[in-house]
């Protein structure tokens, strides 16, 4: 019997996805459950695992071809075990499977300030360049399947060229690098007349670079936020001194607890936690007809990655102490960068919360990350003249940036938002309890 493999559901709000590299060939014998191919959506990778036993028939899909739900990819022949074209197992996200329960268990949320400090730089906040873990030679998304072959053999994989799409390495790849003794002959490409798409090299003056499937989606997206949801903004500043304090006393001890370093997001975290919950208008969805204000507060964190911004998000986070939300944002931060986000990792975010200021941002405007209420900005920390009383003092200040859907909040609610994160931040000193 042959079936045809279509384009399964990929995500609750994912609709179609981009083929990225094929991980098998016509005339193959696949077992039920094994990878067949990769698939690109602007959340996570994932890879399409065979509904049956059988023989690889006609590949129906071009890699970097853009496919709906729905639409065939491929034809298995020969099938041996019960399985239609509907019974597509359920899709794992391309890296490994969603973890356990969070570090710590939620707690009771109480009216108590928050704590931490704003530094320019943290390498542990969500926009600040990745830093890989892993040695690469191609950018981008590597496989579960090519990274336990490479591991299997103790193989750097930095030495492999890739040759699936847009420079992926596959796992024929790896498996011709092991045959070859670990050499790749490499025929030298023909100069090209005028400029050709870039796709796994570093971007050159004059090159003309192709969309990769994560930017496409990005980039649709955003036109369509900003089409659907009219933006509003506004801004406060917010005196850190408390915050810089409080981290300077409790940094090694917090280090020593949760084995995670103490940076200002997590207790911007627990601020704007706390303000969804003192201003639910800001944690809901515009409908036809009604709002619909969420009843949990899953918090969303914008992670730059080297193809483009990835939003991985933490549930339940009103119910977390500071501590927890540090181990459960550095966990999430970490297999966003190293491609290893799961369909769960990225799903459900009702509020985002972008840290800008990684990158020495002083005053920054967000999209809204649709069909979400609001997007909070963090931009950097500068040491600046304020007036104090009547006097002048020299405090660290920090921007604060709203970006709200028009519909849902008036500047009245989104102002007391705002304000009610700049208070808990403020109230901090440095013998504020972090635990």
């Amino acid at each position: 019997m042959a079936i045809t493999v279509r384009m399964p559901q990929l995500g609750e709000s994912v609709t179609e996805g981009t083929i990225g590299t094929w991980l098998v060939q016509p005339g193959q014998r696949v077992d039920r459950f094994e990878s067949l191919v990769e698939v690109i959506t602007d959340k996570v990778n994932a890879e399409v695992p065979s509904p049956a036993s059988g023989t690889v028939g006609e590949i129906l899909a071009a890699e970097g071809q853009r496919l709906s739900v729905g639409e065939p990819i491929c034809t298995l022949e020969g099938v041996t075990e019960a399985g239609d074209e509907a019974d597509v197992p359920e899709i794992s996200a391309a890296a490994e499977p969603s973890p356990a329960a969070p570090p710590e268990e939620p707690e009771s949320v109480t009216a108590t300030p928050v704590t931490g400090e704003v530094e320019p730089a943290e390498a542990t906040d969500s926009t600040s360049p990745a830093l890989p873990a892993v040695q690469v030679a191609a950018p981008g998304f590597i496989s579960p399947a090519v990274r336990a072959l490479a591991d299997e053999h103790s193989l750097d994989i930095s030495q492999v060229r890739g040759t699936g799409f847009q420079g992926r390495i596959t796992k024929r790849d790896l498996l011709l690098f092991l045959e070859g003794g670990g050499a790749q002959p490499t025929a030298p490409p023909a100069p090209p007349e005028r400029p050709q798409p870039v796709a796994s090299a570093p971007p050159r003056p004059g090159d003309v670079v192709p969309h990769s499937p994560m930017r496409r989606s990005i980039a649709e997206h955003m036109v369509r936020s900003r089409h659907t949801a009219p933006h509003a903004w506004t801004m406060v500043e917010v005196d850190m001194s408390g915050v810089s304090a409080s981290r300077a006393t409790r940094r090694a001890d917090f280090l020593a607890a949760t084995g995670v370093e103490l940076t200002f997001l997590h207790y911007a975290m627990k601020a704007t936690c706390l303000a969804l919950r003192a201003v639910p208008t800001m944690n809901a969805v515009y409908g036809e007809d009604a709002v619909t204000l969420h009843a949990d507060v899953n918090l969303g964190l914008a992670v730059a990655i080297a193809d483009g911004l990835i939003v991985p998000v933490v549930r339940g986070a009103d119910r977390y102490s500071v501590a927890g939300l540090a181990r459960a944002a550095a966990e999430l931060i970490e297999r966003a960068r190293l491609g290893r986000a799961t369909l769960d990792d990225v799903e459900g975010g009702t509020f985002t919360l972008n840290n800008a200021g990684t990158l020495g941002t002083i005053m920054s405007q967000a999209i809204i990350n649709s069909p979400q209420a609001g997007i909070l900005v963090m931009d950097a920390m500068v040491r600046r003249p304020v007036v104090i009383g009547d006097g002048i003092a020299i405090r660290p200040i920090m921007n604060l940036c709203l970006s709200f859907d028009h519909r849902v909040n008036d500047g009245a609610s989104a102002a007391r938002f705002l304000g009610a994160v700049k208070s808990s931040l403020e109230a901090v000193s440095a013998d504020t309890s972090l635990f």
